[in-house]
């Protein structure tokens, strides 16, 4: 099992709070698609994890839009 540093995280996401962020909704993007349980070897976050730190999974930030009362 791979254990992944905040070290890490940080070093391909900017820091290790939106890293953690980034791969845990990619996780849940993953989660979405129909898949075979039983040949399921990793978690899901295991796998968006290892998509961050190898340089697999690329990201934006969108700015959130104010709402006008």
């Amino acid at each position: 099992m791979h254990i992944f540093t905040p070290i890490d995280v940080a070093q391909r996401a900017g820091n290790k709070y939106l890293g953690v962020l980034v791969a845990a909704k990619f996780a849940r993007y993953i989660n979405d698609f129909p898949r075979d349980r039983s040949l399921e070897e990793k978690k899901l976050t295991t796998r968006s994890l290892e998509s961050l730190t190898g340089g697999d999974l690329s990201y934006r930030l969108v700015r959130r839009r104010r709402q006008e009362t």
